[in-house]
C-alpha cells in the first residue's frame, strides 16, 4: 500500500474531500489488517486517544483553524520518545515497570502542536544500538517490500510504518544511521537534519553528541513540511533547484566499498541520470574518511556515553536487555577519561579538515548502506550479525561523526528490492540539502 503525501492529504482536508476522523480510521484498518507484521511494528497503540484528537482537529478545521499540513494527519513516534501518561520502553523489557513520563519530548509536542495525530508508538532495536532493526523482546517486523527481510534500523517500527502505508509521517531517530537505513531498506525518503536542529529533551539518549531527530517519509517534500515543524521554524517547502552546475563528490574511500552488485548498479544509474541531467560528479578522495573507524576502535561516543546512562539500569536489570545490546554498551565500561577525550578532540579535528575538502561541492554522494536488505535469518550467529550490522552502520555512522546533515532517497528501478542514495550536505546547510534533494528525487526515482 502507497500512503498519499502530506501535501495531497492536507489539499483533501481543505477541499473536503476527507476528514481527520476517516484519515485516523484508515490507518487504524490498516494496522489491524496486518496483523502479526503490524503486531511487531508497535509496542502500543493509541486509538481510542487518536480518534480524540482527530475529531478535535476536524472541528478547528471547520472553524477556520489549521496550523499546518500535518494538522489531522496520522503519524507514529519511535518508541523512545516520551508521551505524557506513556512508559518509554525503547524497545526494551528492562523499562516496563518505569514510571510513565509526565509531558511529551519537545518533538512529539511540535507535531501535535501542528496537528499531526499520534496513532501508535514503533519498535526499534533495543535503546537503539544497532542498524539492524531486530528486536528479541517485542519481535522484528519484517521489511515490506519483502517480510523475510530486515527493515534495517534502528528506527526499524517508524520505517515499516511508513512502507507499509499505515501513515505518511514516522518520527524518527539517527545516531549512526538509525533513520537513513530504514529508509534506503524500505524504499523511503529519510533525513538526518544537523544535530542539533532539533530538540532532544524527552527522547531517550543513545549518544547526546551524536543523536538526531527527524522524519521518515514518501518524498523529501514530506520530509521537509516535517522538518520545519521539528525545528520550530514557519512552514516551508523545498524552492526549485536546477541541478545544472551543482557540484556533486563521490567519496573514493570507504563508502564504496564490499557494495553488492543490485548496490552497485542503481548507483551508478543515479549518477549517470544525475550527469545527464547538468550536474557535475566528481570523485574525491576524501581520505579523512579511514580515520573515522580507528578513532572509535574502542567503543566510540555511543559507547561511552550509553555506558554512562546504563550504568544503574544495567546493574539492576542488565538479565532483561538483548545480550547483543548489551555487550556494546558494556564496552564503554572500559574506556576512561583519556580515551573518551581522544575521540572528542579527534572529531573536532576530522570535522574541521572535511569541512576544507567538501567546501566547494554542493553536496557529497554515495549509498545509504552498501547492501540490500539481509534476510533476517542471516543474522542468526553473533559474529555475522556483527559483520552485517557494521556494514549496514558504515556509510551512515561517517556522517553523524562528523555532524553533517544527510537524507538517503530511493534509487532501486521499478521492481527491485529497495537500496538508498545519500545525499551528505555541510553542518547548518539542511534546507539547502532538502532543496538540493528535492532536485535530485525525481531524476533518480523509479
Amino acid at each position: 500500500m502507497t500512503t498519499p503525501t502530506i501535501a495531497t492529504l492536507s489539499r483533501r482536508l481543505d477541499d473536503d474531500a476527507t476528514t481527520s476522523r476517516r484519515l485516523i480510521d484508515a490507518a487504524l484498518a490498516a494496522i489491524a489488517a496486518g496483523g502479526e507484521e503490524a503486531r511487531k511494528t508497535y509496542t502500543a497503540l493509541h486509538a481510542d486517544p487518536a480518534r480524540a484528537a482527530a475529531d478535535a482537529q476536524d472541528l478547528l478545521r471547520r472553524a477556520g483553524q489549521h496550523p499546518s499540513p500535518l494538522a489531522g494527519l496520522p503519524i507514529s513516534v519511535k518508541d523512545l520518545f516520551d508521551e505524557a501518561g506513556h512508559v518509554t520502553r525503547a524497545g526494551s523489557r528492562a523499562l516496563e515497570g518505569a514510571a510513565p513520563a509526565s509531558r511529551d519530548a519537545d518533538a512529539v509536542a511540535r507535531l501535535r502542536a501542528a496537528g499531526a495525530v499520534v496513532v501508535g508508538r514503533t519498535n526499534m532495536t533495543e535503546f537503539a544500538f544497532s542498524g539492524v532493526g531486530i528486536n528479541p523482546h517485542y519481535g522484528t517486523p519484517g521489511n515490506p517490500a519483502d517480510p523475510a527481510r530486515i527493515p534495517g534500523g534502528s528506527s526499524s517500527g517508524a520505517g515499516v510504518s511508513v512502507a507499509a502505508g499505515h501513515v505518511p509521517l514516522a518520527l524518527g531517530t539517527d545516531t549512526g544511521g538509525s533513520i537513513r537505513i530504514p529508509a534506503a531498506l524500505c524504499g523511503l525518503v529519510g533525513f538526518k537534519p544537523t544535530q542539533r536542529r532539533v530538540s532532544l529533551r524527552g527522547a531517550l539518549p543513545l549518544s547526546w553528541s551524536l543523536d538526531s531527530i527527524g522524519p521518515l517519509a514518501r518524498t523529501v517534500e514530506c520530509c521537509a513540511i516535517a522538518d520545519a515543524v521539528l525545528a520550530g521554524e514557519a512552514e516551508w517547502v523545498p524552492p526549485p533547484v536546477g541541478l545544472a552546475g551543482l557540484r556533486f563528490a563521490v567519496p573514493q574511500t570507504v563508502v564504496l566499498d564490499g557494495m553488492e552488485d543490485a548496490v552497485a548498479s542503481a548507483f551508478d544509474t543515479a549518477c549517470r541520470r544525475l550527469s545527464e541531467a547538468g550536474a557535475r560528479i566528481v570523485e574525491s578522495p576524501m581520505a579523512e574518511l579511514a580515520e573515522i573507524g580507528p578513532a572509535n576502535a574502542k567503543g566510540g561516543l555511543p559507547a561511552a556515553e550509553a555506558a554512562h546512562w546504563h550504568r544503574d539500569l544495567l546493574a539492576e536489570k542488565g538479565d532483561l536487555y538483548d545480550p547483543r545490546v548489551r555487550v556494546r554498551i558494556e564496552r564503554g565500561r572500559t574506556m576512561s577519561a583519556v580515551d573518551y577525550i581522544e575521540v572528542a578532540q579527534r572529531r573536532a579535528d576530522l570535522i574541521a579538515r572535511t569541512d576544507r575538502t567538501t567546501a566547494d561541492y554542493d553536496a557529497l554522494l554515495m549509498p545509504t548502506v552498501p547492501l540490500l536488505a539481509p534476510r533476517i535469518d542471516a543474522f542468526a550467529e553473533d559474529a555475522e550479525f556483527t559483520r552485517l550490522n557494521l556494514l549496514l552502520l558504515r556509510n551512515c555512522a561517517l556522517f553523524n561523526f562528523l555532524d553533517r546533515c544527510a537524507i538517503s532517497l530511493p534509487m532501486q528501478r521499478a521492481g527491485d528490492l529497495p537500496s538508498g542514495l545519500m545525499l551528505v550536505g555541510a553542518a547548518g546547510a539542511d534546507r539547502r540539502l532538502l532543496s538540493i534533494a528535492a532536485a535530485v528525487e525525481p531524476v533518480v526515482g523509479a
